[in-house]
């Protein structure tokens, strides 16, 4: 019987909120929690997991869309045994994939689906078509904020997209780089405030990440926080985020969501080229 594949894409509206770093740090927990886990970094014009994580990638998702490689070829294996799918740096082809190209990225992944649990999404900032569409169809979104206005305000845009766009109604807030625990409970009620208020959405806390110079010393040692300070504040927070996923529900469909996207998706450019074949 095919198991369910969790996919929870981490996003965060804006840059510098730190969605990279809870992405790494969340898929380790969880691999070492006996999750089989598969991180795709998904920012396709500034991708540094790999970076990150001090490995080196010799084929990314660029070769296997240029149909040089599959899925399978270009996996890296990182701490705890996750499994990374590299993008290329600097590469602005990959920044804007069409609708078909797209599709045809995440109709790799069934290659791939019967050796994993879980599916971490690191998505790019912003909301560009390539962030919506990983979103759209990820089963959970992992919003991450920070204290700062334009966290807040980025963060909303992007709720506000995918629920008028995508009827996306539900998504999980953390809170990252905050003073501590209250902090973070203030700042996810200042944002559920304006979305009760305007959009017909539920916002879930999903915790606080504090600030840590712990943190900031594992990323200049490539390291995940919670491999290289175990005992930091970040770490424990970061450990607890995995215990608290193991408890969200997992998706009705054992393909998960994204092989419906994907149909969805495909079928769409069908109708569209029929409908322009009709014409001619």
């Amino acid at each position: 019987m095919t198991r369910a594949i969790q996919v929870i894409a981490v996003s965060g509206g804006k840059g510098g909120v730190g969605k990279s770093n809870v992405a790494i740090n969340l898929s380790v927990a969880l691999a070492e929690n006996g999750a089989r886990v598969v991180l795709l970094d998904a920012d396709f014009g500034l991708a540094n997991v790999d970076i990150l994580l001090g490995l080196k990638a010799s084929n990314t998702i660029e070769q296997v869309l240029d149909g040089q490689c599959s899925l399978q070829d270009i996996l890296l294996t990182g701490p705890a045994g996750i499994r990374i799918i590299p993008a290329s740096s600097g590469t602005r082809r990959l920044s804007m994939l069409s609708s078909l190209e797209h599709a045809g990225l995440i109709r790799a992944f069934s290659d791939i689906s019967g050796q994993l649990d879980v599916l971490i999404i690191d998505t790019a900032a912003g909301i560009s078509d390539s962030v919506v569409n990983f979103l759209s169809a990820a089963h959970e979104v992992l919003m991450v904020v920070c204290n700062e206005p334009s966290s807040i305000t980025d963060a909303y845009a992007l709720i506000k997209l995918l629920k008028r766009d995508f009827g996306r109604s539900r998504f999980r807030i953390l809170a990252n780089m905050v003073a501590d625990e209250g902090e973070g409970r203030q700042l996810f009620e200042s944002l559920n405030q304006v979305c009760a208020q305007f959009l017909d959405v539920a916002l879930i806390y999903a915790g606080t990440v504090p600030f840590d110079l712990k943190l900031r010393d594992a990323v200049r040692q490539q390291e995940p926080v919670i491999l290289a300070a175990p005992s930091s504040p970040s770490a424990r927070a970061l450990r607890d985020l995995a215990k608290q996923v193991q408890t969200w529900p997992l998706p009705a469909k054992a393909q998960g969501h994204l092989v419906f996207f994907v149909e969805r998706l495909l079928a769409l450019n069908a109708d569209a080229d029929d409908a322009v074949a009709q014409r001619l």
